[in-house]
């Protein structure tokens, strides 16, 4: 079996999927995409596809390795991603034709489901408490919420007490035994995140989110002293070597790997054991489109450490199209009680709408996240 062709399909909400063909008949699917630099993504993947025209599709580890280390500039955001989708298509393309899922590949399934959860909030947190009422009626047992808008690097009280009354807000709705994750989103400098850490924690959270940006990882050090709520971070990082250094810290709880950016089911399947070793649970970062949470899953069925899956169900990014819209069968992500079932079908477990994606695909979409500036002008993190 050879690899005839690839193609590329930039998709609204934000999307960019990958078709990747062969000379058997048998198509394999991924999702290579950087949230706001999609077109540079799909760059970087035509550029592999000079290489991957005529290879057997097969032999996936060998495909991964040339990708990555016959590059002298190696690793980052673009490359990364563009290697992600790939892995993606190609486990697809594997799984498709033995007739088994991905992860009986890596060990088959030590879960039958595993916990998800939602988004309520948008980019800058309100009526967060009528949002988390409606995932409770959904039948959701955790959600996700950005923690602040702008915040400078010592910035006001009052923004604290903004914080703790939405969070406030949404525990009054669900209980305590409703998991509440929080994130900072790498907008909050380590002065304030010292700060909201230890406010935060009488509420109890499921966990705080990149509490400071990843290349202040060091920071995490002094973090972790003012708190004993879980610490998770991992979303922009890219490699097992990107995570090495993290893992060694120590302070670190959960890492989020992303399966459309940290190079895809190959790579993550390895932070995710090296995690393992560090006695630190995987939570893989997925506000993305069905390919990328399909590929989720997969990890997460044959993964010991796995702990919650994020999806991107009604998540406020997807104002034109939503997770289900390219599927042909929406039903294989039906959430029941906090749950989803892993996908059993062949490859990654799930059917593309083809005559969706190429019909959504001559609408396009120019997606970037806003500029966000604070209130003396300053540029401020997003």
């Amino acid at each position: 079996m050879k690899i005839t062709s690839l193609e590329l399909f930039l998709v609204p909400p934000r999307w960019l999927f990958l078709k990747i063909s062969t000379d058997s008949g048998i198509d394999g699917w991924g999702e290579p995409v950087v949230e706001g630099h999609a077109a540079t993504v799909a760059c970087a993947v035509r550029e592999a596809g000079e290489y991957l025209i005529g290879q057997d599709p097969l032999r996936i580890e060998d495909i991964w390795q040339v990708l990555y280390r016959t590059r002298f500039y190696r690793g980052g955001a673009i490359l990364m991603s563009a290697i992600a989708g790939i892995d993606q298509a190609l486990w697809d393309i594997k799984g498709k034709h033995f007739g088994m899922p991905v992860h009986e590949f890596l060990g088959g399934a030590l879960r039958d489901k595993i916990r998800v959860y939602a988004w309520i909030g948008g980019d800058s947190p309100s009526d967060v408490g009528r949002d988390a009422r409606k995932k409770v009626e959904a039948g959701f047992t955790a959600i996700k919420m950005n923690a602040t808008d702008q915040l400078h690097y010592v910035d006001s009280f009052d923004k604290v007490d903004a914080v703790l009354a939405r969070v406030n807000e949404v525990r009054a709705v669900t209980g305590r035994e409703f998991g509440i994750a929080i994130d900072f989103h790498g907008r909050v400098h380590k002065s304030m995140a010292k700060i909201l850490v230890k406010e935060l924690e009488p509420l109890h959270p499921l966990f705080i989110e990149e509490p400071v940006l990843p290349e202040n990882e060091e920071a995490l050090r002094e973090i972790a002293h003012h708190t004993t709520t879980p610490i998770a971070t991992g979303e922009r990082l890219y490699s097992r070597w990107d995570f090495k250094h993290l893992l060694h810290s120590g302070y670190v709880d959960i890492i989020q790997p992303d399966l459309s950016h940290a190079g895809g089911i190959s790579e993550v399947k390895k932070i995710a054991s090296m995690a393992e070793a560090y006695d630190v649970a995987l939570a893989p970062h997925c506000p993305l489109g069905p390919l990328a949470l399909a590929s989720c899953l997969q990890i997460d069925a044959c993964t010991h450490n796995a702990l919650i899956q994020e999806q991107s169900l009604n998540i406020h990014y997807n104002t034109t199209s939503d997770l289900l819209d390219y599927l042909e069968d929406p039903a294989v992500f039906s959430y029941q009680e906090g749950y989803v079932a892993i996908p059993r079908a062949p490859g990654l477990g799930i059917s593309i709408n083809e005559e969706a994606v190429r019909k959504a695909a001559l609408t396009g979409h120019d997606w970037h996240n806003p500029i966000w500036r604070t209130s003396d002008g300053a540029v401020a993190e997003w």
